[in-house]
């Protein structure tokens, strides 16, 4: 950022991990990608995280390791303070692996999610606890496409529950296994020291992510935005986070490992490339959120 006449300026900051993996795909530019985007919320994204009552939330914790977890609350608990800063009312439970962490002012990327309507609003920048909910001072602000999103109907809410840690290891147990065979959705966050946290999301259909024993994961990376923002942190440092809710259930599994990209496996039907994750840790949550959801439609750019 820098001030001219008064005015703020966004001064575009080159991403030397996207701009490589860029080179290598051959798609995108100089300018393309974390370049196109800065800091201000525009006033229509307030009226858009008014509807929201999902975020997730990618930071890295005290040794660095990198997570995503889940935060919920009613419509409008998180908005907009200011054109630069955002608040969510809401914190990591109680044994999250992010809870501690956030303390101190870490990077944090935000995903803003509405499943009913299929839409979703990524915001990063320097996080931390203030109150009985987060502040995050916004450094980009980017609006995605709707590709991979499935539709979700909002179903009562579930009783009011303590969340409680069921599990934590450093390998998934064979129920954690089948959930994730299973899934159409996750979320990863990833990290790098100069450029910070981001959040962001994959689907598919059930079956897309592979899981090879106790600590192997694969998945087919599909065409998207040619932006490559998480595989730029990823080409930066290979550590990253992943998030499986269980929509039906409202309980959480957080994993944190590292990442390998095998640019020349395109096996899976709609494949450009697939990944490969190495578990270090996993921790699951019970009763994560009172929030229910139900299927309602497969997204159409599902392979």
């Amino acid at each position: 950022m820098s001030d001219n006449g008064g005015a703020t300026v966004h001064t575009p900051v080159t991403h030397h991990g996207e701009q490589a993996v860029q080179r290598r795909v051959g798609e995108g530019g100089p300018r393309h990608g974390s370049p196109m985007f800065g800091p201000r919320i525009p006033p229509g994204h307030g009226e858009f995280l008014a509807g929201c009552r999902m975020v997730v939330l990618g930071s890295v914790d005290g040794t660095g390791a990198v997570w995503a977890t889940l935060l919920t609350g009613e419509r409008g608990f998180a908005r907009p303070l200011d054109e630069t800063s955002l608040a969510v009312a809401a914190l990591p439970a109680q044994g999250d692996p992010l809870r501690q962490a956030l303390e101190e002012t870490r990077p944090g990327g935000l995903l803003v999610l509405d499943p009913e309507r299929a839409r979703r609003v990524r915001f990063n920048g320097p996080v931390r606890r203030e109150g009985e909910g987060l502040l995050m001072r916004t450094e980009q602000v980017l609006r995605n496409c709707a590709k991979y999103i499935q539709q979700r109907e909002p179903l009562p809410d579930g009783p009011a529950r303590v969340p409680a840690r069921s599990g934590s290891g450093t390998g998934l147990t064979a129920e954690q296994r089948r959930w994730i065979a299973r899934c159409d959705t996750f979320f990863v966050a990833s990290h790098s020291p100069a450029h910070g946290a981001d959040a962001s999301h994959r689907g598919g259909r059930p079956g897309f992510v592979t899981v090879d024993g106790e600590r192997h994961l694969s998945w087919p990376d599909y065409r998207g935005n040619s932006f490559y923002m998480t595989f730029g942190n990823l080409e930066l440092d290979a550590r990253c986070g992943l998030l499986f809710v269980d929509w039906e259930s409202g309980h959480t599994l957080q994993v944190t490992g590292e990442c390998h990209v095998d640019w020349q496996d395109r096996s899976a039907p709609g494949a450009r490339r697939t990944v490969h994750f190495t578990v270090h840790r996993v921790t699951e949550t019970q009763h994560a959120t009172r929030l229910r959801w139900r299927l309602a439609a497969y997204s159409s750019s599902n392979p």
